[in-house]
């Protein structure tokens, strides 16, 4: 599997980091994005956060996210 990573990440980390939090999400329930062949949520989580489908914000140093 050949992954793309889109232009908006500014590193192959956080891209894996999206998806890795996405993947966490499906496996908890929530519901795919996307139509795939794959039943593996990591794999799903990868083709969604490629196809833009996974909004995410970069946080300023020093500030937390709010739970």
């Amino acid at each position: 599997m050949t992954v793309k990573i889109p232009k908006q990440f500014d590193s192959k980390f956080r891209f894996i980091l999206v998806a890795a939090e996405r993947a966490k999400q499906l496996q908890h329930g929530a519901p795919p994005r996307i139509k795939s062949q794959s039943r593996k949520p990591a794999t799903i989580a990868v083709e969604e956060v490629e196809q833009n489908l996974v909004p995410f914000v970069i946080l300023k140093p020093g500030k937390r996210k709010e739970k």
